[in-house]
């Protein structure tokens, strides 16, 4: 059984959803899970209404930053466990090809980033997609390590057809 699992947040822009997804899944996982988080388009900037959302809600804002989902599909990245994608967009794109075979899932989490109207309905938009996200993050939790070594395993040797290859 593993004791920490690593999961890769994936949304277009990776500049909100994604990044507030991150910084939740660092702070609730207790070292149970190890999070990332990337975008098939970054936006080259943390949409600052997440950054002050994040900040005001005591979570660690350091080192995040918006960065290409190509950082994770390398030989040299870490090998993602999960791969959850939290926009709709995203999940319709062709991903990279995830080094060791990673469990997928989508969350349709709504865009924060598009709220318009006033600061408080923007506001209130970002507050939204943090219960949101902090609610399933909550129920990855909940999950039994056994759990989610087997549906690993089984997504593994069902997307594998070359033993080999997972040695």
């Amino acid at each position: 059984m593993k004791d920490c699992y690593n999961v890769l947040f994936v949304c277009t822009g990776n500049s909100a959803r994604s990044l507030i997804a991150e910084a939740l899944a660092n702070s609730l996982g207790h070292g149970r899970l190890q999070a990332f988080s990337a975008g098939s388009k970054p936006a080259g900037r943390i949409h600052p209404q997440a950054k002050r959302l994040l900040q005001s809600t005591g979570l660690d804002t350091t080192g995040l930053r918006s960065k290409s989902w190509d950082e994770f599909s390398g030989p040299d990245a870490p090998v993602m466990d999960l791969i959850i994608t939290v926009c709709d967009r995203a999940v319709g794109e062709a991903c990279p090809v995830w080094p060791g075979h990673p469990l997928t899932a989508h969350w349709s989490v709504p865009d924060p980033g598009a709220a318009s109207g006033s600061p408080e309905k923007v506001e209130k938009a970002f507050i939204l997609a943090l219960h949101i996200l902090r609610q399933r993050i909550a129920l990855l939790l909940a999950l039994r390590t056994e759990d989610l070594d087997r549906l690993a395993l089984r997504t593994r040797l069902e997307q594998d057809p070359d033993p080999a290859a997972n040695a």
